[in-house]
């Protein structure tokens, strides 16, 4: 929690000790948030914003044209390593199963009922919800979609992600208000993230 709301402290300590290390560090926590299945907890928009935001300060040496490229790239993996798992795997788990000790059933019905509810353009929307992004690759795998028509909304998505991210970081991430407000900032990105979630949880309770 403390490297989600204080990811830019965390980032400027990163780059200080690892260097252009740290360009794979970026890439692996984001390849691994939707590539690992289990750990959906990972920082995703949030992550890209702040780094995004270091690359336009010239002090931390971080070039914004290999974060863009990092950044595309990684989702585009992770999810399609995602969707091979699921169709190895199946859309069902057993809670006494490995994969089923980390991932909610609830999780998985509201992946399914937010797959059913878009068919395939889904994969493009889950890129920009936190827990279903996680999700949404290893249930399309598991439901038998074509991985071309899954890599084409993929691709889609994860270009949508990147760009939103990494535009409003590198252009409105080192405005004073911002930088004086960063955690604020950082948790109004997940708050809006989550709200799609949140709003389709409520319409199913109260219905």
């Amino acid at each position: 929690m403390d490297f989600i709301f204080h990811i830019d402290d965390h980032l400027v300590s990163l780059v200080n000790i690892f260097g252009n290390w740290t360009y794979l560090i970026l890439f692996l926590i984001i390849f691994i948030e939707t590539g690992a299945v289990i750990l959906p907890f990972l920082p995703g928009d949030s992550l890209l914003f702040a780094a995004s935001a270091l690359a336009a300060n010239a002090n931390y040496h971080l070039e914004i044209w290999i974060l863009v490229a990092i950044f595309w790239a990684a989702p585009l993996l992770g999810d399609g390593l995602n969707f091979k798992i699921g169709q190895q795997v199946g859309d069902h788990i057993k809670p006494n199963s490995f994969l089923g000790r980390f991932i909610k059933e609830a999780d998985l019905t509201k992946t399914r009922n937010f797959f059913e509810r878009h068919g395939a353009l889904a994969i493009s929307l889950a890129r920009f919800m936190p827990i279903i992004r996680t999700l949404a690759p290893f249930i399309a795998g598991g439901s038998g979609m074509p991985f071309m028509d899954f890599f084409k909304y993929n691709f889609m998505g994860a270009t949508a992600w990147m760009l939103l991210c990494c535009s409003g970081g590198f252009f409105f991430g080192n405005l004073p208000f911002v930088q004086e407000h960063f955690s604020l900032i950082i948790i109004g990105i997940i708050l809006v993230s989550i709200l799609p979630a949140a709003i389709g949880a409520l319409k199913h309770k109260l219905s």
